[in-house]
């Protein structure tokens, strides 16, 4: 289930648009797959009609659902485009949880490796679903997995939610973070991002003007100033940011500078700053950007609340929960809630390993 919307940044989308802008790799493709189950295939070199499919990447990206038999009818996907006639029954049936093995290390990459042939390979997984599981997140927590976008990741007791929908949300599936429990998901297209974009408008007229003519700074020097700028103007954006006394600054933006993933994906939204005036400063709209993502995670918040999923505590991994105190500390404030911040500095591949030692029977 995705939500009541299906976003062009998913599997059919895709696949869809490759068939229709390029017909030589569409009929060159006999099969499609996310990347997650690519690089489980080629460390096990099983064959294609033996592969355990991720559950985590079938459910919330190509519409699998036990209750209809797994991926949508034939019909459904041909209403859609007659092209994709005959892809369904190259595809597959059956998902798997990512505590399961999905096979066993083939002898090239063993040796590749320096590892043995006997090494468990766990079933695929997303990066930000496993990065929630290193989070130690647990019944209606949300872990948001915070970069140059978000992922918010719950969990919830089947049981209890049951066939409860959550609209506008980037998908709900059994199983897809930790087996055995309601895997949801949202998220926002621009995080850091938006940040960035305002950084790299302000460092625009420097590079262009100076920096890609400077007859003095060799390449190797360019490149050295040109970080040490970047690092300089995003610090000492936050620092005066942090500075601005909101009841003062009526500079409002919106955050869609890259669609909207959640709620209610649309692509084809666009960001908006207001109130500039000739005083307008850029830490007054760089506040302004920061707050925009912020009031974006709350609707993520509400949403789930709105809808009968309540959540208890909120955890940050990524980048951003471990970089900017400043970012952190509006969204607790705009949450009205404490934040937890991950220790790991590799969330995903730590809940990668979690999972690989279930599968292993290293750790029941």
């Amino acid at each position: 289930y995705e939500g009541g919307i299906y976003s062009s940044e998913w599997f059919w989308a895709k696949i869809m648009h490759i068939t229709r802008q390029d017909e030589a790799v569409a009929k060159a493709a006999y099969s499609w797959m996310e990347h997650c189950d690519w690089l489980t295939l080629t460390l096990t070199g099983q064959p294609l009609a033996e592969f355990k499919r991720s559950r985590c990447a079938a459910g919330h990206k190509a519409m699998w659902h036990a209750s209809w038999g797994g991926l949508p009818p034939e019909e459904f996907l041909t209403h859609l485009e007659p092209k994709l006639a005959g892809l369904r029954n190259r595809l597959f049936t059956e998902t798997y949880t990512a505590d399961e093995v999905a096979g066993h290390l083939s002898e090239e990459w063993a040796q590749r490796l320096g590892l043995t042939t006997s090494t468990v390979i766990a079933v695929g997984s997303f990066d930000a679903h496993a990065g929630a599981v290193a989070g130690e997140i647990e019944s209606y927590s949300m872990v948001k997995v915070m970069g140059t976008s978000t992922c918010d990741i719950v969990v919830a007791p089947t049981a209890e939610v049951g066939d409860h929908l959550v609209a506008g949300i980037c998908g709900q599936v059994d199983g897809s973070v930790i087996p055995g429990m309601l895997g949801l998901e949202a998220g926002q297209s621009a995080f850091g991002d938006l940040l960035a974009w305002f950084r790299q408008m302000l460092e625009w007229p420097l590079q262009a003007a100076t920096l890609a003519h400077s007859q003095v700074l060799s390449a190797e020097q360019l490149a050295l100033f040109h970080q040490e700028l970047s690092d300089n103007l995003l610090r000492q954006l936050t620092q005066a940011a942090s500075e601005v006394d909101p009841a003062e600054s009526h500079v409002i933006a919106l955050d869609w500078v890259n669609g909207r993933r959640t709620p209610d994906a649309n692509q084809a939204l666009k960001g908006a700053l207001m109130n500039l005036t000739m005083g307008t400063s850029a830490p007054q709209i760089f506040r302004a950007l920061v707050e925009a993502i912020c009031y974006g995670s709350k609707q993520i918040v509400e949403r789930f609340e709105s809808e009968g999923i309540p959540i208890k505590q909120v955890i940050g991994i990524g980048g951003v929960a471990k970089k900017s105190a400043f970012v952190m500390q509006t969204l607790a404030d705009v949450l009205d809630r404490p934040i937890k911040i991950a220790v790991s500095e590799q969330a995903p591949a730590l809940g990668a390993a979690m999972y690989a030692a279930v599968a292993a029977g290293i750790y029941p």
